[in-house]
């Protein structure tokens, strides 16, 4: 027979033991398994949010769809994140999504961006769209689309709508400074994007980047060779309005420019980074005047970084927007997607320009009573300095 004293240790080891197993391993027994503590919580709250997600079937007073249901499930994982770069695409969303960054869409030619203050902001309407041509600016708050109302967090679905079939209207809804709400009615057509012009002003070349897309790279080259063509004394790219794209673009224009040097480092949540270096394919060996503007945003603000840090040329204009994060956008097996912030990105010499943006080493404010382009003014003068 066994004592008390006996069958109490034997109780408190067999609670060891299953408390380090259900902890640590999932241990199978014949048809059972036993999970972790963490894995069973886990569980538990994916628990949850099934049985919410039947309840709202079974006793919301309309119709609901379990597709949409599941959508805004997976959309409010990243809506915890608070950050607004990081979010979930369906299917249809991705693939406009990958159209965007291809140079090639259905739409009116805005690049958009969530705004803190809930609104859906125009970061840039894209040179020679639709947009443009409707008079739609930088800074503008889109509220309605069709007339109806979408916040920030509603921006996909938002785009979604205003992307449809070319030669159809639609009407946004605009909040301009601190005038009155006011419609634009704009006709969808099929966005070709060049994202790269150049042109000789006098004995300056002058090419203009508006987008960092799929062949920002290679029509950079194409526009370069042409411009030294004509023995330019000196180069200003243009990079005011320019929302960003593709940081592999960022670095084929880089290569063509800077020679051998640091592009950008990027650092993670555990101190880990890791530096863009552009190869010694090209160096210029003629000023270089980069102008930008507080629209000159992401890919744009690495290409300045760079240049500046590198000593490479001399910035022009007005204090960058400041977006210094970096996001991996992830296909997945569905179709779907998502984009999330990986990491903060930093200049060449180490600075941190998120929500601060970069300041030019000449600033040139653009008032209303101008009448010439003064920043392109100044730039043509610091080249005509540096070739005295």
């Amino acid at each position: 027979m066994i004592s008390k004293k006996k069958a109490v240790i034997g109780a408190v080891l067999l609670m060891a033991v299953t408390f380090l197993l259900t902890n640590i391993f999932n241990v199978t027994i014949g048809n059972k398994v036993i999970i972790s503590k963490s894995d069973y919580q886990e569980f538990q709250k994916l628990s949850k949010v099934r049985f919410l997600k039947d309840r709202i079937e079974d006793e919301f007073y309309q119709d609901v769809k379990e597709e949409d249901l599941i959508a805004a499930m997976e959309r409010g994982i990243f809506d915890g994140l608070d950050d607004p770069y990081s979010q979930y695409y369906t299917k249809d969303e991705f693939k406009d999504l990958m159209e965007m960054t291809s140079g090639s869409y259905v739409g009116v030619g805005i690049v958009v961006s969530p705004g803190e203050d809930g609104f859906i902001t125009v970061v840039a309407p894209i040179e020679d769209t639709p947009a443009e041509k409707a008079g739609i600016l930088p800074g503008d708050k889109i509220t309605k689309v069709d007339k109806v109302k979408y916040s920030a967090k509603e921006m996909d679905k938002a785009i979604s709508i205003i992307k449809g079939e070319p030669g159809k209207d639609v009407v946004l809804s605009i909040i301009r400074e601190n005038k009155p709400e006011f419609d634009i009615t704009i006709k969808r057509e099929q966005i070709l994007i060049k994202s790269v012009k150049s042109e000789m002003m006098d004995e300056i070349g002058y090419m203009r980047i508006s987008s960092f897309d799929e062949r920002t790279g290679e029509e950079f080259d194409e526009n370069l060779l042409s411009l030294k063509n004509n023995n330019p004394k000196g180069l200003i790219i243009d990079l005011r309005d320019n929302p960003g794209g593709l940081l592999d673009q960022v670095k084929e224009v880089a290569d063509s420019i800077l020679g051998e040097a640091t592009i950008v480092y990027t650092e993670d949540r555990a101190g880990n980074r890791q530096y863009l270096k552009s190869n010694s394919s090209g160096k210029l060996d003629i000023p270089l005047v980069i102008l930008v503007n507080e629209n000159s945003a992401s890919a744009s603000e690495i290409l300045a970084g760079a240049v500046r840090d590198n000593k490479a040329g001399t910035l022009v204009g007005t204090t960058t927007f400041g977006k210094g994060l970096v996001q991996n956008v992830v296909p997945l097996k569905d179709g779907s997607g998502y984009k999330i912030t990986m990491a903060q990105y930093f200049t060449p010499n180490g600075e941190y320009i998120n929500e601060k943006g970069i300041t030019p080493e000449y600033v040139v404010e653009i008032g209303e009573e101008d009448t010439e382009d003064v920043q392109l003014n100044k730039a043509i003068e610091v080249i005509r300095e540096k070739n005295k």
